[in-house]
């Protein structure tokens, strides 16, 4: 029974004649979303708090490996079912209760879709300028627009950024698809392109790469890379919920998985290193560090050299904003209301809340964005794949009703309290780490929780994962559930 208020077109089970994703359609998306500025200045905060060049890049690389474990996991669901997250996620949550954890990651979705286009709105910004359509000197020094603390035109090139968002959107998500198949070998060659720029211009090679170790001791090294592979695996922490949303087009788990494998890490790791290589490179070049892509093509010279620069950061920007931060609000958002809202409908509400979040003031602080939004975000996001993992592994061995997933009359139930209340367990010993962190005041005599708590706070994510995971097992089992 298809329940009209568990049920429509966009989040019924994929018709295994429609999955005709294979590994390298998935691999393609993963280096889409993967290939962006926030990946390219990724090893900056690392950098800017005493890691060597080369710790960095390997805490990239390991947050990522562990990270890819979850990805394929709960792809698994979405591939075998033909599935969204929504959907899946019913079974751990129940029929009504799912709604929680989709729109809580539906809203750190609609933050990050925020920042993106804010950062592809720069970019336009920077390709007028270079055009000689607007004098940046002139614009800045104008009248802000009241509040939005933004010149008309900054304002302006991020709403038309935006909008070519929602063209695409209104193409439905197969137009995803295509765009990023299309893009992701342009995106790896222009990034290539960017570090061969940056070879070509220092007299030698070697010198790039003199950015040694800050740290004294290792207790200093130690006390900054938890916290910091945290944060890297907080980066995609969003999509090992809602990876489900792209696998259930997967014609095999073996497709998934390999598209996965392929895609994701060797891709972070390549553009994290092609950033700390062009930097390293404007340490020579200009005398200071230009983390900010923007900024370095701005600095580069030659107009030509400079717009087709910012249309491939452009490109770069919009193809992971639409697959990584907009098919899964979309889905959560019509998860609500079924019958009212559609895909199309949920990524225009994605668009819009991605507006009045203001996303400049939260991109503009670098520590704000490493230690309250991306771990902040992960310590909630953790405990929810730590419940959907061991709902569909172990307590269920995988076997689902998927005919009761849309029935709120079948087997599973409108609300799992158990489910609910270790989902709040599993975040509260994050929580006073969180404030402290929120609040500037982490390790510090003002802050308003203990320094035990930032300790904490440091592995949020794998807290929240390992904390659920053990909560919820044994709450089914106390439960008497039986897998089916």
């Amino acid at each position: 029974m298809n329940d009209p208020s568990l049920y429509n077109a966009d989040l019924a089970p994929v018709d295994p004649s429609q999955r005709t994703w294979s590994k390298w359609h998935i691999a393609a998306l993963w280096v889409g979303m993967s290939v962006c500025i926030p990946t390219y200045m990724l090893a900056a905060g690392m950098i800017a708090l005493g890691m060597a060049w080369w710790q960095a890049l390997l805490t990239v690389l390991l947050g990522n490996m562990i990270v890819l474990v979850p990805m394929v996991l709960n792809g698994h669901g979405g591939t075998k079912y033909g599935i969204p997250f929504p959907v899946l996620v019913r079974s751990s949550f129940g029929t009504f209760g799912a709604n929680v954890p989709s729109i809580l990651r539906g809203l750190v979705a609609c933050g990050w879709f925020g920042i993106q286009t804010w950062i592809g709105g720069a970019a336009l910004y920077s390709i007028l300028a270079t055009l000689g359509w607007i004098d940046p000197v002139a614009d800045k020094s104008a009248n802000l627009v009241g509040w939005l603390a933004l010149t008309p035109t900054q304002f302006g090139c991020f709403v038309a950024f935006w909008l070519i968002h929602v063209v695409i959107i209104l193409c439905g998500i197969h137009s995803i698809k295509w765009l990023e198949t299309w893009a992701a070998p342009f995106l790896i060659l222009a990034g290539l392109g960017l570090l061969g720029w940056a070879f070509m211009r220092v007299d030698s090679v070697a010198a790039i790469f003199t950015m040694e170790s800050g740290f004294e001791t290792n207790a200093e090294f130690w006390g900054v890379f938890f916290p910091q592979l945290t944060a890297m695996v907080g980066f995609w922490a969003t999509l090992s919920l809602n990876i489900p949303d792209f696998t259930r087009y997967c014609s095999s788990q073996k497709e998934q998985a390999l598209g996965q494998v392929i895609g994701l890490p060797p891709t972070m790791t390549l553009f994290c290193f092609i950033g700390i290589a062009v930097t390293g490179a404007t340490v020579l070049i200009f005398g200071e560090a230009i983390w900010d892509p923007v900024q370095l093509v701005d600095r580069m010279g030659s107009s030509t050299v400079v717009v087709i620069s910012m249309l491939a950061l452009l490109l770069a920007t919009l193809s992971t904003n639409l697959a990584a931060n907009v098919v899964s609000p979309a889905n959560g958002f019509s998860n609500l209301l079924p019958g009212v809202i559609s895909f199309r409908t949920g990524a225009m509400i994605t668009c819009v809340i991605g507006v009045v979040i203001m996303p400049w003031r939260l991109f503009n602080d670098l520590g704000a964005y490493i230690f309250t939004w991306l771990i902040g975000y992960s310590a909630l996001l953790g405990p929810i794949a730590g419940i959907m993992l061991t709902d569909y592994f172990l307590v269920r061995r995988t076997r689902l009703d998927r005919d009761s997933l849309y029935d709120r009359n079948g087997i599973y139930p409108r609300v799992n309290w158990i489910a609910m209340g270790v989902l709040v367990l599993a975040v509260l010993p994050n929580l006073p780490g969180f404030i402290n962190a929120a609040t500037n005041t982490a390790r510090t005599p003002d802050a308003t929780f203990p320094i035990f708590f930032d300790v904490i706070y440091d592995y949020a994510w794998f807290i929240g994962v390992a904390l659920a995971s053990v909560l919820y097992g044994l709450g089914m089992k106390l439960a008497g559930f039986r897998s089916r």
